[in-house]
């Protein structure tokens, strides 16, 4: 899944500290996320588009695995 947040976070001068500190976790927990190392919970999805006034769609996009299945445009 990518995410905009470390450009979320510029647009609004926020530090990785302070948006965790905003949505109750941890500075390294944002890290991970912005480096798509970790996906969070549709909860802390959520917390972090609403700290932002966005809808989640805003924030984050989903994106298939390479590995994983493919469509085709035969449908």
């Amino acid at each position: 899944m990518k995410n905009r947040i470390k450009v979320l976070r510029a647009e609004h001068d926020m530090t990785q500290e302070e948006l965790a500190e905003l949505v109750g976790v941890t500075r390294n927990t944002i890290i991970s996320i912005e480096k798509d190392k970790y996906c969070p919970s549709l909860k802390l999805g959520y917390r972090i588009a609403r700290t932002f006034g966005v809808g989640i769609d805003e924030v984050f996009a989903y994106e298939e695995d390479k590995d994983g299945p493919s469509s085709s445009d035969d449908d």
